[in-house]
């Protein structure tokens, strides 16, 4: 089926979806902790009546069963030297289940493996795994894609460029989010919206994590957003423990009632997950058949984004700083560090500039005496893990930048496309696949163009090419091409020329490289800020600058704030705070001359806290670098082992636990911050034996339970219990209810941590508990997972339930205490 055919099919009204498979098949006596793929192919018969009933009910696609048959996951059941066969076969037994009735979708998933930087698998690798799992299912007949119950957008990404990579069917995408409107890895509805359709996608949507209630929030969000087709595909309800049995209360008539809400929201394909039967598909079918559905944008918004937030660029919106600073170019220093392998300042110049109003942070590693490609992707990894700003990535270099638009996790900027034959031919071609908006360089393999006709007629070539190969007008930012007012007098009016041509008459926003105005002139500082003022007036959007120069950000500020831009007086009032909360207690001087300037700039490349030690910054930062140097220092001055851990490491932690709690922190920083705690830790727990200080830790067993494998929240636990001192003994995933009780009650614990991802492996913590109060075992038990209520806990009588990693060290301290 084609791409066209696909959007097709959806203007008659909602396209219907299945309902549950886990659930449904082991109602039919799946047993927990096989390989589904394995028994399903052991007992065609089940998963063939269940289609054909999906189908009856009026199902238009169906999942063909191959959610986990990729190869990393079958090598947990030993089973990867089959995978071409099982998923041919499984695919056929779709195709037969359904003959022509409805489309087969080969079914894509996670792989529960971390990526780097958080873990160790590579971006590329993971690409591997699914384009081998995505060419099998396309040589076996597929209809089309769907990448389901995702957690991570650049697990998303992968799985996309790898289908995308072996043929050219459409694509649907959905990701799971946490009651907090956010995936584990911090990305909500409208950003993944965002990344995954700008990368070529054909449907974007939510499946799993709720019912169907709890879904039209998300569904709204991503209408807002989206130019292609939303989809929904709701739990019947949460999952409710029913006389020791995992229930599902939802009925198939309040399914439907809810079914046609989303569609009002904006949904125009549904289904069912967890708990659905094709009773709830026949009611959901009967409820929208014939119900309008709303059409996806036809213009995009300019909008960038990184794994965890937007930014929306709009020509009458308020004037966007691209943060300048992480460029090597006559930063002595900075080159010194990445000759190293060093990116201590590269990350400190990445927060400062987030911390001083930079909306985007240009990155540009090019510099003798490095592997520039590689240094870029370490950037990338470092800076993505450290802020929240989208990234634009600058070189000079194609291959660069592609490498570095394959990895980044979400929409990045190119700086920039000219009219020069290399750039030209094989950039614009790389910023379609990759979905990326760039800066638009009015330059050509002329040079620069001899006045403004010639610019505009560049930037009138470029603009047309791109809206011929597939791209839009929205991706697009014009740079402005400052030349230097010392050798053209006519450098600044030729400018504000552009900026208004752009606005009023291709309705393009525009951008600039400020200080190239005042090159060769004293006290340069003023010069810029007289001409970034009038390039606002003049329709100028965004400038790449350093936002530590307060005159540029203040007046770039105030000038929104008299063109009576949105909530531009809010954002002054806001900007003027923050440098008073800055600045309280100290002298401080408002209009720096040239000669201040440039001693701020060679001082201070980094921040520092008078309130905190070096040590808690560290961990604060999950800047592994330089902990154990910091360390090593406390040590020096005196500070024994114990003092370090309770006076500076636990405080730090305790912070980001905070930090998370408030969504300002997610779990790419808190892993980076745990990791270098437990840095340090490992460090200091050979010198603690000596220690006074030190104490003796209780024993805690953690464990996902049996039947699943999925492991990452539980690391994190682990990693995070560890960090505090505890004695954890990591039973891994998939564990016996039998091996878990009987480790606790030898190893004399004190408390026993229980995990699961999956609703159809929950009730195994029940047999955990049950069995412990059988043995003996006097353990505490708490339970935590996606799938985990606290209602669940207290009715499987544990003794208490943690929403995340975070949570759990509280909840840990509390029972011990």
């Amino acid at each position: 089926m084609t791409k066209q055919e696909f959007r097709k099919r959806i203007e008659n009204g909602p396209l219907i979806l299945d309902g549950a498979t886990g659930t449904m098949l082991q109602k039919a006596g799946m047993p927990i902790g096989v390989c589904p793929e394995e028994w399903i192919l052991e007992n065609k018969e089940v998963m063939v009546k269940l289609q054909q009933d999906y189908v009856a009910a009026g199902s238009d696609i169906v999942y063909a069963p191959t959610f986990t048959a990729n190869r990393i996951k079958l090598e947990e059941y030993g089973l990867e030297d089959n995978i071409v066969k099982m998923n041919e076969e499984l695919v056929a037994l779709s195709k037969e289940a359904v003959g022509d009735k409805a489309l087969v979708a080969g079914d894509i998933t996670m792989t529960g493996l971390q990526l780097y930087p958080i873990g160790d698998f590579m971006f590329d690798e993971l690409v591997e795994v699914y384009k081998e799992q995505a060419s099998i299912l396309a040589k076996a007949g597929v209809d089309l894609f769907v990448v389901e119950t995702m957690m991570s957008l650049q697990e998303c990404r992968a799985a996309v460029l790898a289908i995308q990579e072996v043929c050219d069917l459409p694509i649907m995408v959905s990701l799971t989010y946490n009651e907090d409107g956010r995936t584990l890895y911090g990305t909500d509805p409208a950003t993944a919206t965002v990344v995954l359709q700008s990368l070529g996608i054909d449907a974007i949507g939510i499946n799993c994590s709720t019912g169907p209630e709890e879904m039209i929030t998300p569904v709204v969000k991503m209408t807002e957003y989206a130019t292609i087709p939303v989809f929904a595909k709701p739990n019947a309800g949460l999952p409710e423990l029913e006389d020791g049995v995992t229930v599902y209360k939802t009925t198939p008539e309040e399914f439907a009632a809810v079914g046609k809400k989303l569609v009002e929201a904006g949904a125009a394909i549904l289904g069912g997950c967890c708990g659905t039967t094709p009773e709830h598909i026949r009611a959901l079918k009967e409820a929208v058949t014939g119900m309008p559905v709303k059409e996806p944008l036809k213009v995009p918004r300019r909008v960038l984004a990184s794994e965890r937030k937007l930014v929306e660029i709009k020509l009458d919106g308020n004037f966007m700083v691209i943060g300048e600073r992480i460029n090597p170019t006559g930063k002595k220093k900075l080159q010194a560090e990445l000759k190293e392998g060093s990116l201590n300042m590269v990350r400190s110049m990445a927060v400062e500039q987030e911390e001083n109003g930079a909306a985007i942070l240009d990155i540009n590693m090019g510099m003798n005496g490095i592997d520039e490609k590689e240094m870029m992707k370490k950037v990338i990894y470092e800076v993505t893990s450290t802020v929240d700003c989208p990234l634009c990535i600058d070189s000079s270099h194609v291959d660069i930048i592609e490498e570095a638009l394959r990895i980044y996790p979400g929409r990045a900027l190119i700086n920039s496309i000219s009219l020069e034959k290399e750039k030209f031919e094989k950039l614009l071609p790389i910023a379609k696949r990759y979905g990326a908006m760039f800066i638009l360089l009015p330059l050509s393999d002329e040079g620069l163009p001899k006045d403004s006709a010639e610019k505009h007629e560049i930037i009138r070539t470029i603009l047309a090419e791109a809206i011929r190969i597939g791209m839009s007008k929205e991706d697009i930012i014009v740079d402005g091409l400052v030349a230097t007012i010392g050798a053209d007098p006519e450098a600044a009016r030729a400018c504000f020329e552009t900026f208004s041509y752009c606005k009023n008459e291709l309705e393009l926003p525009t951008v600039c490289g400020l200080s190239n105005i005042s090159f060769g002139l004293p006290e340069r500082i003023y010069v810029n800020t007289a001409f970034l003022t009038m390039s606002v007036a003049n329709g100028l959007t965004m400038a790449i600058a350093n936002p530590s120069q307060e005159l540029l950000m203040n007046a770039a500020f105030a000038s929104d704030l008299l063109l009576h831009k949105e909530e531009s007086d809010i954002r002054y009032i806001e900007r003027m705070n923050f440098l008073s909360e800055k600045y309280a207690g100290m002298e401080r001087q408002m209009v720096p001359t040239q000669k201040t300037a440039k001693k701020a700039e060679s001082a201070g490349d980094t921040t520092t806290s008078v309130e905190h030690s070096s040590v808690f910054e560290a961990v604060l930062k999950g800047n592994k670098s330089i902990i154990l140097d910091e360390v090593k220092k406390c040590l020096d001055a005196g500070e024994k082992p114990g003092e370090i851990i309770n006076q500076h490491l636990i405080p730090a932690i305790n912070e980001v636990g905070v930090l998370f709690d408030k969504q300002k922190y997610f779990l790419p920083q808190l892993i980076s911050s745990a990791n270098t705690m437990k840095q340090a830790i490992e460090y200091l727990e050979p010198m603690l034996a000596g220690d006074d200080s030190g104490k003796e830790m209780p024993t805690l067993v953690i464990a996902t339970v049996e039947g699943d494998i999925h492991d990452i929240g539980k690391n994190l636990v682990v990693l995070m219990l560890k960090n505090y001192g505890y004695r954890v003994i990591d039973l891994g995933k998939d564990v016996p209810a039998d091996l878990i009780v009987d480790t606790a009650i030898k190893e004399g614990a004190a408390l026993i941590g229980l995990s699961a991802l999956m609703t159809t492996t929950m009730m195994r913590m029940k047999d955990v508990v049950e069995l412990a109060k059988e043995k003996g075992c006097t353990s505490k038990i708490i339970v935590g997972g996606a799938a985990i209520t606290p209602s669940f806990a207290d009715e499987i009588g544990a003794d208490g339930y943690s929403k995340d990693a975070a949570d759990c060290v509280k909840l840990v301290e509390k029972l011990l205490a």
